[in-house]
């Protein structure tokens, strides 16, 4: 079975209803087996509906720069281990 870092990319496939067959069934068994990926799914849901549904706001360059550095820092953390 992959690594959960293997998954990132079927994961966004996943949710986008993009994935084949094969693939939702590989995560799917991946899932019940995965809490961590569990809650990525779910929350990477709910911020697709919230995004659908919300209204956009332009975040200043300053916080979107630090708000990417520093999920690029709990990214590496997490998966670069």
């Amino acid at each position: 079975m992959k690594k959960c870092d293997q998954y990132i990319q079927g994961i966004a496939d996943y949710i986008d209803g993009e994935a084949d067959a094969a693939l939702c069934a590989e995560l799917e068994a991946h899932l019940k087996g995965c809490q961590n990926c569990r809650i990525m799914v779910d929350t990477l849901r709910q911020t697709v509906v919230l995004c659908r549904d919300g209204k956009r706001e332009k975040l200043p360059e300053k916080i979107q720069a630090k708000l990417k550095d520093k999920l690029k820092e709990k990214w590496q953390k997490k998966f670069n281990k």
